[in-house]
């Protein structure tokens, strides 16, 4: 009987060191100056093909710039001093599920719709300290002071 329950644990501590894992949901595309990728207490320099997960922040210095491709081709870039987080992405196409949520603080974001606005999109939004911006075109700009 101990062997069962130490099974179970086994079994359920190991689902939850895997669920514990960051979700690849994007790359760096595209750099210019020094930006960053920061997920969980880890802070990564940006560089052409740094993986975005979902809760990392994006942040650019002066005089900076970074663009962004997500897995269902969302292409957001980021002008000088902008800080983006992404805070939901789930593009589970075999499932039906789909959303993108990200708050921007502070800085420029130019952003043009992937596969997620186009099939739902009710399920994309963008916050920013001021609103929401809620997708429903495929291309937008918007600062935040």
């Amino acid at each position: 009987m101990r062997f069962i329950y130490t099974l179970v644990a086994l079994v359920f501590f190991a689902g939850t060191a895997f669920a514990a894992e960051p979700v690849v949901v994007g790359h760096v595309k595209t750099i210019k100056g020094e930006a960053y990728v920061v997920t969980g207490s880890q802070s990564v320099k940006a560089a052409v093909g740094t993986p975005v997960n979902a809760g990392s922040v994006l942040k650019t210095s002066a005089q900076s710039s970074m663009g962004v491709v997500f897995k269902d081709d969302t292409v957001m870039s980021f002008g000088p001093n902008t800080t983006l987080t992404v805070d939901e992405y789930i593009y589970a196409p075999s499932k039906g599920d789909y959303k993108l949520g990200a708050s921007l603080a502070k800085g420029t974001l130019d952003y043009l719709s992937g596969a997620i606005a186009h099939i739902k999109p009710d399920a994309v939004s963008i916050r920013t300290p001021t609103g929401t911006i809620g997708v429903r075109g495929t291309h937008f700009a918007v600062k935040v002071d």
